[in-house]
């Protein structure tokens, strides 16, 4: 299949073998050929205007680092290293007390004009898709940073070392690394093929917004039984055939969403109410039509476009995909 999601298709090496030698990476660090992705509040620094895309800084921009933020190894691209650095509040930039830094934080950092921290969902519709990997990587991994400052064996600090992809415990030694949790997402077809089984969360419960079942992956679960469970709990759906289609990390903060197709086995729904407000058979006509709507330019889940029907993912999503995929019957 020669698709690949937005937040996919990271380009670059991640230098495996580099990054146990703390020498090179400290080499790398201070040559400023390397280059240095910016994240405020994992947001990153993106350039403005026709073609956005990830304003790569050099080395001068280590000196604005967060409070125990440490640059990050994502890989190497054409002998040039990529690093990614926390600059939430960094230690350079002096107190406002009017608040007007939160507001353009780049502005106080004095980085170059023309760019901006931008949400990374947004900006990640409007840069290259190789580069939305590569921010997908950066996001995770300073987030997990963000989190694992102190070891969850022994609550003693730890330490990063392996450029980023490792934290040791300072106290008991206990190694931890960035994890990835995997995700079961699902369009599911009932024994027909004519009709798509869609879910609405509690939280969207007051709009038309309605997604494929998804869930996380249970320990000592395969992906087809993960699948199974799911719509069984949130649908009272029986599920038979279960096929891959493709998958989509997703870094908020870090999973990796495995979509599938599915086919149901029963038709009669019973929700479960502490999860979901509703869970519908939907044709394949409107299901189409939800699709096309989602496809236009500047779709926004939280302004209602009119019309009748449910409204479905926009194609970010790794369920605007299964779900077509489906509806199209590819």
């Amino acid at each position: 299949m020669a698709f690949t999601h937005i937040f996919a298709g990271d380009p670059l090496d991640r230098a495996d073998a580099e990054r146990r030698d703390d020498q090179w990476i400290k080499e790398r660090l201070a040559n400023p050929d390397s280059r240095i992705l910016p994240l405020w509040r994992l947001n990153p620094l993106a350039t403005n205007g026709d073609a956005p895309g990830l304003a790569w800084q050099d080395n001068s921009i280590l000196e604005h680092a967060a409070e125990k933020a440490e640059p990050v190894l994502l890989g190497i691209r054409d002998d040039v290293a990529h690093f990614a650095l926390d600059v939430t509040g960094g230690a350079k930039v002096a107190a406002d007390v009017d608040g007007a830094g939160e507001e353009n934080p780049a502005e106080l950092l004095g980085l170059p004009g023309g760019t901006s921290f931008e949400d990374a969902r947004g900006v990640a519709t409007e840069i290259s898709g190789e580069e939305t990997g590569t921010l997908a990587h950066a996001r995770a991994v300073v987030g997990w940073h963000q989190r694992h400052g102190f070891c969850p064996n022994c609550g003693a600090t730890t330490y990063s070392t392996k450029g980023g992809k490792e934290r040791i415990c300072n106290s008991c030694g206990a190694h931890h690394f960035p994890r990835t949790d995997p995700v079961a997402i699902m369009a599911v077809t009932d024994p027909s093929g004519e009709l798509c089984l869609l879910g609405q969360t509690r939280a969207r419960r007051r709009s038309r917004f309605y997604s494929a079942l998804a869930g996380f992956i249970d320990q000592g679960e395969s992906i087809e039984a993960a699948v199974r469970r799911e719509v069984w709990e949130e649908g009272g759906i029986r599920v038979g055939d279960v096929r891959y289609h493709s998958s989509q990390p997703w870094p908020f903060p870090s999973s990796l969403m495995i979509g599938c197709i599915a086919q149901a086995t029963t038709t009669d729904i019973r929700i479960d109410p502490e999860e979901m407000t509703d869970v519908r058979w939907v044709s394949r006509e409107e299901v189409l039509e939800a699709l096309e709507i989602a496809s236009a330019p500047n779709y926004s889940l939280t302004e209602d476009p009119g019309g009748e029907g449910v409204r479905v993912p926009g194609p970010i999503a790794i369920a605007h995909h299964i779900i077509k995929a489906w509806a199209n019957g590819e």
